[in-house]
Order: structure tokens, then C-alpha cells, then sequence
């Protein structure tokens, strides 16, 4: 044993599904170690927290899609004396637009971030993981069920991180490591506006709050599920997925990915 005491961490946490994962977390009684650029809204949500009666979370300002951020969130954990229960990958972003005509940079960022980073921070605390019998909670969506035109590459990487999770699922087992990937449908956060849309897509049956995803994630992980896909609709469909033929399917995402980029180009 290190002495360590055992800390959720959360990436991504300073907006949307992060920061309602945040509070179911600490609902739960799990002290929380926050992840993310914004140094100022993780501190005003763990002002938030501690405000409500939960120990104050450590607070780690890093960009996880850089190199080294693995490092410097490991470095910060063991400076505060903590190690990882439980590990929840939700920072990612996407892009909305053909490939080719979108910046290269850009696109090889969502790989740093979304498939890269994730792999990296899955990996880095499996030994503390096993420690604390805790878990690993990827975030991914329901796009990685599909190709998808006009988004390739986010889509692409939340296909990764489904495949990447469920085999880590497998490895991890013997080891008493819980491994969850978490599909949510579209959900109002800022990651239309990351990914270049002028205006947040009107809610649609498939949409979900962010804090409904999260207490889905959060009871999925717990109960040790493979996959979590919250809303009685998107389930129907990610089984539905399966018996659709490829060619209808990458028309079908295609022109939806289109009438997002058109209705919020004026």
C-alpha cells in the first residue's frame, strides 16, 4: 500500500458532463480530483463543492491532450498525497465539417485528446485502480457506433475508445477493475461551439441532459456494465444500428451532419 488516499479523477470537468459527473461523484462520498484547462472554473467548482460539505477537490489546470499531461496529473495527485480510486476519461472535442477541407491540426488534436490522451491516463493508474477495487469510466457517444461523414474523425475516435474500453474491460476483470464506456446521445454542453456551430442544435428526442448522463455513467460504472447508452430512444437505436445496411447508414449520418453544419452557418 502507498498511504495514498483514493480520489475519483475527473477530466474534463470544467463544463457539461464533467462537472455533473463531478457532483454525482462527490453525491456519493468520493473525494475528487478535477481536470482541465480552465483553472478559474475548476476552483469555483470546487469552491462549489466544498461548499456544500464535501472535502475541497485538488484542482489540476492541465490540457490533457498535450504530451506530458499524463505526467503532470500524476505528479500533482502524489504532491497532494492522493492516487486514483477511480479514473474518468470525459475530456474529448469533435469537428463538424468534410475532413478535407478542415484544419489537419485540429483533427490530429481530437486524436491527442480523445483517443490518445484517454489511452494514455486508462493505463497510467491501473495499479492504483487495483488497489482501491475501483473503476475506469471512459466517455464516449454514440457516434462511435458509426462512420461519420462530415465529423470523421470524432467519430473515429469514439469508435476507438469503445473498442479500447471493452478490451480493457476483458484484461482488467481478473484484476477486480470495473471498466464502463459511457455512450451518450447529443447533450447541451459548450462542445457544439468547440466543434465550429454557430448555434446549439435544437433538442431532439435522442437529446439528454448532462446530468441525466452523468447519474447514468456514474450508476453504470458502479454496476459494473460494459456499455451505458442513457435514454430509452438511443438504445433503441444503437441495437437498430446493427441491422442497417453501411451504405444507408453513412447517407443517413452524412446528411445529418450536413443539416447541422447548414442550419448554424448563418
Amino acid at each position: 500500500m502507498t498511504g495514498r488516499r483514493p480520489v475519483a479523477l475527473i477530466t474534463g470537468a470544467s463544463a457539461g458532463i464533467g462537472v455533473e459527473l463531478a457532483h454525482e461523484f462527490m453525491t456519493h462520498g468520493h473525494e475528487l480530483a478535477l481536470v482541465a484547462r480552465r483553472a478559474d472554473r475548476l476552483n469555483a467548482l470546487a469552491d462549489e463543492i466544498a461548499a456544500a460539505g464535501g472535502p475541497r477537490p485538488i484542482v489540476i489546470p492541465v490540457d490533457v491532450g498535450k504530451t506530458g499531461a499524463a505526467q503532470s496529473i500524476a505528479a500533482a495527485l502524489a504532491q497532494a498525497g492522493a492516487e486514483p480510486q477511480y479514473v474518468v476519461n470525459n475530456a474529448g472535442f469533435g469537428l463538424v465539417g468534410e475532413a478535407a477541407l478542415l484544419s489537419r491540426d485540429e483533427q490530429l488534436a481530437i486524436i491527442d485528446l480523445n483517443a490518445r490522451a484517454l489511452t494514455e491516463l486508462s493505463l497510467l493508474f491501473v495499479d492504483s485502480i487495483a488497489r482501491h477495487k475501483g473503476g475506469l469510466l471512459n466517455v464516449s457517444s454514440m457516434a462511435g457506433f458509426v462512420p461519420g461523414p462530415r465529423s470523421a474523425v470524432y467519430y473515429a475516435s469514439k469508435a476507438y475508445v469503445n473498442s479500447l474500453t471493452l478490451a480493457l474491460r476483458q484484461e482488467l476483470a481478473p484484476r477486480g477493475i470495473r471498466v464502463t464506456t459511457l455512450c451518450p446521445g447529443p447533450v447541451p454542453t459548450e462542445f457544439a461551439a468547440r466543434a465550429g456551430l454557430k448555434k446549439e442544435p435544437r433538442r431532439s428526442i435522442i437529446t439528454q441532459d448532462a446530468a441525466k448522463v452523468a447519474h447514468d455513467g456514474y450508476a453504470g460504472l458502479m454496476a459494473n456494465k460494459a456499455v451505458v447508452v442513457p435514454g430509452a430512444v438511443n438504445k433503441l437505436i444503437v441495437f437498430i444500428l446493427r441491422f442497417v445496411p453501411h451504405g444507408l447508414l453513412l447517407a443517413i449520418v452524412g446528411r445529418r451532419q450536413s443539416r447541422r453544419a447548414n442550419a448554424t452557418s448563418a
